[in-house]
């Protein structure tokens, strides 16, 4: 009875010591409000590597969410930023097109965004300040991609399914992340010549990087979600469970090599 008793008292207390924090956080970029989901587990450590999570075109939703949760959980403090603002997200194309023009059109907006959030994770008592990454899917590999290439000081960014075309590519240099960029070698967003250009542009500008891609694997191929959206809205997506597994350890790994874990 009494390993009984001492045996439940272990179980509930590990089970406490896993709640994850879980905050909706207001920040602000110039003038915009922007609406991010901050989450870590201070059972993992007091000061954690900080990885900033960059949503799909749809905006802030349920999926960013998540992927920051499961960062949570092996011991970062993960912020899921907005680059709309106000939080907005879609399922539509339209609208998500919209969303991610009215970013892009604009000089600098996205960089503006980008580091109000950098700025407000190195902030966080459970962060080192000096261990910062960048993760994103779609539109948010694409963005995570643009930082590393202007110069913007993190330890790693890591692009899921993102675009790898650019108007400023990296210059000798100037790329401070290490990079990791992980691709579906069916997905028809991301041409062979976009490939051979990336290549070339990291190697001009000396950056530490890897591109893999992997067979039979779609745009969207992390998301569980990307079947139903696809079908939906009569896009090329599909979900993909070995290559959403395989590239969720190669960030791993990436993340254990730079952060020393």
């Amino acid at each position: 009875m009494k390993h009984c008793l001492l045996l439940c008292i272990l179980l509930f207390s590990t089970c406490v010591q896993a709640v994850l924090h879980e905050e909706n956080v207001d920040y602000k970029a110039g003038e915009t409000t922007l609406k991010g989901y901050l989450v870590w587990d201070d059972a993992k450590g007091d000061k954690q590597p900080g990885v900033l999570v960059v949503h799909e075109w749809w905006g802030l939703n349920d999926y960013a969410r998540h992927r920051a949760r499961m960062l949570a959980d092996l011991g970062f403090t993960a912020l899921a930023v907005d680059m709309y603002g106000e939080g907005k997200n879609t399922d539509h194309p339209n609208d998500a097109a919209k969303f991610m023009s009215s970013v892009l059109k604009q000089a600098d907006l996205a960089k503006l965004r980008f580091l109000a959030a950098k700025d407000l994770l190195a902030s966080q008592p459970s962060v080192d300040a000096g261990k910062i990454a960048a993760i994103g899917y779609c539109f948010g590999g694409a963005t995570v991609l643009n930082m590393a290439r202007m110069g913007v000081d993190l330890a790693a960014v890591v692009s899921f399914h993102g675009n790898l075309a650019t108007k400023t590519p990296a210059q000798p240099g100037q790329v401070k992340a290490q990079i990791l960029v992980l691709n579906g070698a069916n997905d028809n967003f991301v041409t062979a010549d976009s490939i051979t250009q990336f290549e070339h542009e990291m190697k001009q500008a000396g950056a530490k990087y890897q591109f893999i891609n992997y067979p039979n694997a779609m745009h969207g191929f992390t998301n569980s979600d990307a079947d139903r959206l696809g079908k939906t809205n009569n896009m090329p997506l599909a979900y993909n469970a070995e290559a959403d597994k395989q590239s969720w350890t190669a960030m791993q790994a990436l993340f254990k090599a730079v952060f020393k874990q």
